[in-house]
């Protein structure tokens, strides 16, 4: 991640516009001139916020992640708090899947789109699936599993594959097997 940066309005609509055009079309469809028109800025302001559009990129995913961090909080020092929070996880993925205008995980499209790891967008979008696997693995350990690491594994993979089969396929029945798998990760 990199230093919290000064925000201004025409920071924020460019930021704005850039995260629903690039939730809600991808993010190599949309150009630069686009985002500038609809945030209603000029291109010098965009040019003064972001050197570039790799740089507005990774500020949008930058501002996912800070806002997943968020909601999911610190794990709880607790065997039950540290369960509740994984299943709340789960939860919380599982209600975004069903949620009107779904896509996808913004993560992941950025990947598909950015596979080349050495791409800031890349390294943004590895940021917070380390923060991802760190958390469900502190997660799990204090819940008490005998092996977090391989339970959080089977996590992501789960979660990912829901994100998946939300976007893809019927998000109830990706919602309820997240739910019911994640359930059987956690010890009894």
């Amino acid at each position: 991640m990199t230093a919290p940066v000064r925000s201004s309005a025409a920071r924020d609509r460019l930021l704005a516009t850039a995260s629903r055009t690039f939730y809600g079309e991808g993010i190599r469809g949309v150009g630069v001139d686009r985002i500038v028109t609809e945030a209603g800025v000029t291109r010098a302001t965009f040019y003064r916020h972001f050197p570039g559009k790799d740089d507005l990129v990774v500020a949008y995913l930058e501002a996912v992640d800070v806002a997943v961090r968020g909601r999911v909080g610190e794990v709880p020092d607790t065997t039950e708090g540290a369960a509740d929070l994984v299943r709340a996880l789960a939860g919380g993925i599982g209600d975004e899947l069903c949620a009107r205008g779904f896509r996808g995980c913004p993560f992941i499209n950025a990947a598909a789109e950015f596979p080349d790891p050495e791409s800031p967008v890349h390294r943004a979008v590895v940021v917070h699936r380390e923060w991802l696997a760190g958390t469900v693995t502190r997660a799990f350990a204090t819940a008490g599993h005998p092996d977090p690491a391989e339970a959080t594994r089977r996590f992501v993979m789960l979660r990912d594959g829901a994100m998946v089969a939300g976007y893809l396929a019927d998000p109830e029945a990706a919602r309820a097997t997240l739910l019911a798998a994640v359930e059987d990760l956690l010890p009894a």
